[in-house]
């Protein structure tokens, strides 16, 4: 049993973390609105996602194993400044906005489960994340993470505290419904902007190339070529699968949860995150309520780490400056500090008089407004053979590739349009 947990943590790689961390406070808070708002209507997009979640997760990946480089190493390297800086600026909007709206919740979740005030939660919580990132070694620092990881869990198990339809719900996942109303639209970029996020791109990237440094095929970012086996990738691709599906399961029962729930109590609406962790105290009692709050926490303790630390490599690395989890504050002090004003500039969110729930609503739907520009230029990237050699992309991910950027810069689109009707 030991020998069978080693080789389980051992191969919970960069792809897995990524995986969980899309399900951060602001992906809960959507899901638990989707499931508010229109019941299993929209359930089907957790089966549907899945596939495109996957390849452009799978390109990030390959980009950074290949190269040996994050995105914003590459796009440095091979494409214009312009370019450049209008990606690293779309990653930070986006990234802040996400970290502000998720330490909220997670201030609100620890309140929920603890006589801390809201203010003292938030700042205990900063504390701790930034201290960990900061003086932790990377190879421990990732361990933290898996064990982060594994909280997600507890969204599984609170679902089965309350009885399901399941013939429904099994016809709802099967049978996409669509409804051409703003509400509809603007909750689908929200998902499909907390599924396919920007800052999952850049960190799978970069934590692919802090595994080559940990392994020692490169010694920093963008220090030499890593040699890349067909097993490295299949291994990879195996991590990224599992990661993804974790995501996208995990999704499906929040919105099954928040489905029952919520509608259980006539409340089409969620005020904060932690409110449908309160809802399920008439129908499953405060065990429940406790363990779906522990979960806003610990997924949050996961994923802000990672909208931090991917747009302090994007930057670092947009700048040459030393990056990695894995060099000390001395060796990369700028690093850190991107890391620590990105964190703290989120925190400042949580005191300008934002509604909680509308700042993490609309961090999901400002990933989905921003993902299709960066997509565009991760699927340039993916088919360079000057930057993949013979690594770039086959038929089937340049497929699902262009079709979920065109999807999501449609749906968009018709979401922008329609606020100015």
């Amino acid at each position: 049993m030991t020998s069978l947990m080693h080789r389980l943590k051992k191969s919970i790689g960069p792809g897995v973390i990524t995986g969980i961390a899309d399900d951060d406070p602001s992906g809960i808070a959507t899901y638990a609105q989707t499931g508010a708002m229109f019941g299993l209507g929209q359930l089907w997009l957790t089966l549907y996602s899945l596939p495109f979640m996957i390849a452009v997760q799978e390109m990030c990946a390959r980009i950074g194993m290949v190269t040996g480089k994050g995105l914003a190493g590459i796009i440095k390297s091979h494409y214009s400044r312009p370019l450049l800086l209008t990606a690293v600026l779309l990653l930070a909007i986006a990234n802040i906005t996400n970290i502000g709206a998720d330490l909220g919740a997670m201030g609100s979740a620890t309140s929920l489960i603890s006589p801390l005030p809201f203010g003292l939660s938030l700042i205990l919580i900063t504390v701790f994340t930034l201290s960990a990132a900061i003086l932790i070694p990377y190879p421990t620092y990732a361990k933290i993470l898996k064990y982060f990881a594994a909280t997600v869990l507890s969204y599984v198990v609170a679902a089965f505290f309350i009885s399901h339809d399941w013939k429904a719900i099994t016809f709802a996942t099967l049978i996409p419904h669509i409804t051409w109303s703003s509400d509809f639209l603007l909750n689908v970029t929200a998902f499909l902007g907390t599924t396919i996020s920007p800052y999952l791109f850049f960190w799978q990237a970069d934590e692919e190339v802090e595994e080559e440094i940990e392994k020692h095929k490169i010694s920093a970012f963008g220090k030499g070529i890593p040699t890349v086996t067909k097993a490295d990738i299949h291994q990879m691709r195996a991590d990224t699968i599992t990661g993804m599906f974790l995501s996208n399961l995990v999704a499906f029962f929040i919105i099954t949860t928040a489905s029952g729930t919520l509608t259980e109590n006539g409340q089409h609406t969620i005020a904060s995150a932690t409110e449908l962790a309160e809802a399920l105290r008439p129908l499953a009692g405060d065990f429940a309520v406790y363990l779906f709050a522990f979960g806003i926490l610990g997924t949050g303790l996961l994923a802000v780490p990672v909208l931090a630390g991917s747009l302090a490599y994007a930057i670092g690395e947009a700048f040459g400056l030393k990056v990695g989890l894995g060099k000390t504050f001395k060796e990369a002090p700028r690093f850190y500090l991107i890391l620590t004003i990105a964190t703290l500039v989120g925190v400042m969110l949580n005191f300008a008089n934002i509604d909680p729930i509308r700042m993490l609503y609309y961090a999901a739907a400002t990933n989905g407004l921003l993902a299709p520009p960066l997509l565009v230029i991760i699927l340039f990237i993916a088919n360079n053979k000057r930057i993949l050699h013979d690594r770039t992309n086959g038929i089937l991910s340049n497929v699902l590739g262009i079709t979920i950027t065109i999807i999501m810069a449609v749906v968009s689109l018709f979401t922008v349009e329609s606020f100015f009707r």
